[in-house]
C-alpha cells in the first residue's frame, strides 16, 4: 500500500497512520503470527497514552452485520458525547468519520479506511464526529471501546448519503435500520460540537 509513512515507536504496541483529518487517528495493531494463527493487542493504556490518545473507555460495545449493511452515521451529543476506538474481529468494513464540529476547517469533511479482522487497523474517532460504516464482506463482527456510556436523550445522527457531505460509499444500495434512513442532513441535524 502507498500513501504516508508509518510512524512506530519500538515499545509501542501500535503504528500511527497520519489521515487527511489529523484528529481522527489510524493505527495499526502489530500482529505476532505463528503456525496456530496470531496474537494481536487491540488496546492498551500505556501505548495509547504515549501516542496521546485517550486511555480511559468505559463501555465496549459489539455489532455483528451481513454484507451490505451500512449503519450510521451516528454520534452522541455533549455533555456525553463519545470518543470511539473502532476494531473489526471477523470479516472487513468500510469505516467513517465526518467532522460536524462546527468552526472547524473540516467541517462537513469525511475520512475512510478499510478495517478487518485480517490488516489489524483500528480508527480512533474523537467527540465531535459522526461515525459510521458499511459491510464489504459476507459478515463482520464490530467491537468498538467508547469514552462516555450510551444515553438515548442525547443519541443522534446524520443522513448516510448526505450530499452535503458526499461520503463515496463502496455499496450503491445499502440494508439500513428504520431510524438510519430517516436521519437528517448535516444542515438540519441536531448537534452541539464546537471546534
Amino acid at each position: 500500500m502507498s500513501g504516508p509513512p508509518l510512524f512506530f515507536d519500538c515499545i509501542m504496541s501500535f503504528q500511527t497512520i497520519p489521515l487527511a483529518i489529523p484528529e481522527v487517528v489510524l493505527l495499526q495493531a502489530r500482529t505476532f503470527p505463528d503456525s496456530r494463527g496470531f496474537f494481536r493487542e487491540l488496546f492498551k493504556v500505556s501505548a495509547f497514552a504515549g501516542l496521546g490518545l485517550p486511555a480511559h473507555f468505559v463501555q465496549d460495545n459489539f455489532s455483528h452485520s451481513v454484507h451490505g449493511v451500512l449503519r450510521g452515521l451516528h454520534y452522541q451529543k455533549a455533555p456525553r458525547a463519545q470518543g470511539k476506538l473502532i476494531c473489526v474481529v471477523h470479516g472487513e468494513i468500510y469505516d467513517v468519520a465526518v467532522d460536524i464540529r462546527r468552526g472547524s476547517p473540516t467541517y462537513g469533511q469525511w475520512v475512510a479506511e478499510t478495517l478487518s479482522a485480517d490488516n489489524g487497523r483500528l480508527l480512533y474517532i474523537p467527540p465531535g464526529f459522526a461515525h459510521g460504516f458499511c459491510v464489504l464482506s459476507d459478515t463482520a463482527s464490530v467491537l468498538y471501546k467508547v469514552t462516555a456510556e450510551w444515553d438515548g436523550a442525547l443519541e443522534a445522527g446524520v443522513r448516510w448519503d448526505d450530499p452535503q457531505i458526499g461520503v463515496a460509499w463502496p455499496v450503491n444500495s445499502p440494508i439500513l435500520s428504520v431510524r438510519d434512513a430517516a436521519l437528517p442532513a448535516l444542515k438540519d441535524a441536531d448537534h452541539n460540537f464546537v471546534y
